[in-house]
């Protein structure tokens, strides 16, 4: 893997330094599917970090379907997405898309998904449905 370079001067905390960087190498094409990532120790020693804070770049970048961890084995750079996966983030980007145009900057719209899937989760809980039921109207 390519070394990762943080700046201390940057306004982006740590985490999303990582996080953007190793991104970026996925996207372009520099980090190829399969490859191995360092593990969230190594890195954290590496980078003279906090574990915590490459583990939150790591879980960050599974989230979004750019790596996948494999139990013991580590975390690796993932394939291709599946064809649900392009769909969510194609309805992400259209989203994000007309938030701009309503005039919300991405922190808004952000925040007003995470509000849309608190009271969702609330209202499965109070149905008794636990977190395992997909998000649905």
């Amino acid at each position: 893997m390519q070394v990762i370079a943080l700046d201390p001067g940057s306004p982006l905390p740590p985490f999303e330094q990582v996080r953007r960087q190793i991104a970026d190498a996925v996207r372009s094409g520099s980090l190829l599917p399969g490859v191995r990532l360092p593990t969230v120790r190594q890195l954290a020693g590496d980078l003279d970090l906090a574990v915590n804070t490459v583990a939150k770049a790591y879980r960050e970048l599974e989230l979004a379907g750019l790596v996948e961890t494999r139990g013991r084995q580590g975390t690796f750079v993932a394939g291709p997405p599946s064809g649900t996966r392009e769909r969510a983030v194609k309805a992400a980007r259209d989203y994000l898309g007309q938030m701009s145009e309503l005039g919300y900057g991405e922190a808004e719209a952000l925040a007003i998904i995470q509000h849309e899937a608190d009271g969702v989760r609330q209202a499965r809980e109070a149905a008794g449905e636990g977190d395992t039921a997909a998000f649905r109207p």
